[in-house]
């Protein structure tokens, strides 16, 4: 590993940073504030830890044959576990396991605006990740770093949150889920004043020094990284005008290379577009297997599926969105302490996204929703963010659930 400098924004925007040697040992103790640009200079790699309320964590099965082509699908593979559109986040993915792939996602917006934060302070870096990829993990156990403030929870490669330390016991209740609790290692930041929190720790390690020297020694390789399309492009336009005369000696070699590169690409998207209309239109046929060859003539397959999305959301009153919507708005007007963030209607499912002061609120309107005669109704997200929980409720026909 690289000389690195490694810099964690808290949940508050506060940095703290300190440099690791090419051994991974930290130089020295973690410092408050940013780096001088002395501290900067001459460090192989950058590597800033985001807080982890800020980022989606999940899982999807994809199968891909690169990397190019995995960060492509990853977005509809988890499309329904977003309350945005696509495009205005940004996906990383770790190294595949078979077709397994762990998700983060992060709101373009928000990475948008680290980076300008950081380029103001003179950082440009290689990696940008969530603090939560950085806590230790033996198998089958789960890690809980505890500040005094918050707690960062990862249990498993691929799942973490963070949450109020005062709510920790209720949060690890529920990702036990039905099943035995995880065995739970806690490393403890706060100072002596604070008594030791309330749940079943398999080890609790009391009054640790310096959260970010913790975090470091057990990040050796980022497993995710957010630097990449757009943003890995800007990043390196930054951080390539420190290699001018190298790109300067190998401009003519790249221009004798142009005109072949040039024939070869056109030839590759020539091969790719067709593959890409070949798999919509399988995709068309498996949604709906009455389309026949006459109509894919007829239009593409994208206009086709756009009319029979259309003609599925536009059922009977009866049985369609304006009765599920009939039955949930008054449920919805007499709740004050709810948001709506966006809904969707899809073969007769509606889907909620919601933002509730707790988890308890988010729970009680679920439960409100069940009553009404003929909904079936799930939650299927509870993220906790920035002032609440971001949730996200299944409704559809059929007894209550």
């Amino acid at each position: 590993m690289p000389d690195r400098l490694l810099l964690r924004l808290d949940s508050a925007g506060e940095p703290s940073w300190l440099r690791q040697g090419a051994d991974g040992r930290a130089t020295s103790g973690s410092s408050r504030g940013w780096p001088p640009a002395a501290a900067i200079a001459g460090v192989g790699e950058i590597v800033v830890l985001v807080p982890a309320e800020d980022v989606l964590l999940t899982e999807a099965r994809v199968a891909a044959k690169s990397r190019a082509q995995l960060l492509q699908a990853i977005p509809f593979a988890v499309e329904d576990q977003l309350l945005a559109p696509v495009e205005d986040l940004q996906f990383a993915a770790t190294e595949t396991a078979g077709d397994a792939v762990g998700v983060a996602v992060v709101s373009r917006a928000t990475l948008g605006a680290w980076l300008e934060e950081l380029d103001a302070n003179g950082i440009r870096p290689d990696a940008l990740l969530p603090d939560s990829f950085a806590l230790p993990l033996a198998p089958d156990r789960a890690t809980a770093l505890v500040e005094d403030d918050r707690v960062v929870v990862r249990l498993a490669p691929s799942s973490a949150f963070a949450c109020a330390p005062d709510e920790l016991a209720a949060w690890m209740q529920r990702a036990g889920g039905d099943g035995a609790a995880r065995p739970l290692d806690v490393f403890d930041f706060r100072d002596g004043a604070n008594a030791r929190l309330a749940v079943p720790a398999t080890s609790y390690q009391e009054r640790q020094r310096d959260p970010l020297a913790f975090l470091a020694r057990s990040l050796r390789k980022p497993p995710v990284n957010f630097l990449h399309g757009a943003f890995a492009a800007q990043h390196r336009v930054a951080r390539g005008a420190r290699w001018w005369r190298l790109a300067a000696a190998l401009a003519t070699a790249v221009v004798a290379l142009a005109v072949l590169d040039l024939g070869l690409e056109v030839l590759q998207l020539s091969r790719t577009s067709s593959r890409l209309d070949a798999a919509a239109q399988d995709a068309v046929r498996k949604a709906f297997p009455d389309v026949d060859g006459a109509e894919l003539a007829r239009a593409t397959p994208g206009e086709i599926a756009r009319r029979r999305i259309e003609r599925l959301r536009g059922g009977s009153e009866s049985s369609g969105f304006l009765r599920v919507l009939n039955e949930i708005g008054p449920v919805l007007g007499a709740t004050t302490q709810i948001q709506t963030r966006g809904m969707e209607f899809r073969n007769g499912t509606l889907e909620l996204g919601l933002r509730a002061p707790d988890v308890a609120t988010l729970d009680a309107v679920r439960e409100r929703l069940a009553a009404q005669p003929g909904l079936s109704v799930t939650v299927t997200a509870a993220n906790p963010g920035d002032g609440g929980i971001d949730g996200r409720i299944r409704i559809g026909a059929g007894g209550a659930k």
